[in-house]
């Protein structure tokens, strides 16, 4: 046993050794000292008068009580959805107006309101050039792309004539909108071409009205939009042209 004397441990340095294995039990040279807690002391808890009673539930099963109030940007958030057009006006589909531009072209004597004119609202054209292929389509004769090529160079031809004719200015889709809705009337001449001959004289007759129908209505609605005052014959006779051409369409 006297050989573990003069054994050295490289890793720790003790007072231990070997003979004290002869004393009792287990006895040791070093007191480890031990933090206790001491629990007599009172802990961190609050006493009972210190806390706040609980509030009772008032409320009713599956319909609690509202105490959520949105401040002032949320609610002026929410109110200016309420304050929005709707959705087919903010796509410039307005039925009212469409309406009214629709029983314009048909009424030649009625006066037009300028301000609904101005706008640039191409959904009835759209509808109107569609529906005069369609009647022509019904006669046998295949014609959208004769349709939608000259109201594109017509409306570009009275875009130029018309910004130099007023003082004001005109926008493209304005008078693409004009001649659009003044296409009515060449839609009746189709269908008169679907059920009858327009090569005599009746039809002759017929195409003729018409044409001066649609340029009518058609310069009526340039002179009410732009303020041109006394130039209604001057814009009437291009606007004839034009229509004349959807009329040679429809007769031949």
């Amino acid at each position: 046993m006297s050989g573990f004397d003069n054994f050295n441990t490289d890793f720790y340095q003790s007072s231990y050794s070997v003979d004290d294995q002869n004393q009792g039990g287990y006895g040791y040279t070093h007191v480890y000292s031990i933090h206790l807690y001491d629990y007599s002391q009172p802990m961190g808890y609050p006493s009972p008068g210190m806390m706040q009673p609980q509030q009772p539930y008032t409320g009713q099963i599956f319909q609690p009580t509202h105490t959520y109030t949105p401040n002032a940007s949320q609610s002026m958030y929410s109110n200016s959805f309420d304050d929005e057009p709707p959705l087919l006006e903010e796509l410039g589909i307005n039925f009212d107006h469409i309406w009214q531009k629709t029983l314009t072209v048909l009424h030649p004597l009625k006066v037009a309101d300028g301000s609904i004119m101005n706008e640039t609202d191409l959904a009835g054209p759209m509808v109107f050039c569609l529906a005069f292929g369609a009647t022509l389509l019904l006669s046998g004769k295949i014609q959208f792309g004769y349709v939608y090529g000259i109201s594109a160079i017509g409306c570009l031809a009275m875009y130029c004539l018309l910004n130099l004719m007023s003082m004001t200015g005109v926008s493209f889709g304005c008078v693409a909108s004009v001649l659009g809705y003044c296409l009515l009337p060449m839609i009746i001449l189709s269908s008169f071409g679907v059920v009858f001959s327009l090569q005599g004289m009746m039809g002759i007759i017929l195409t003729a009205t018409i044409i001066g129908w649609c340029s009518f209505s058609a310069s009526k609605i340039f002179i009410s939009a732009l303020a041109m005052d006394g130039q209604q014959s001057l814009v009437a006779y291009p606007c004839a042209l034009l229509y004349g051409v959807f009329a040679l369409i429809s007769v031949f």
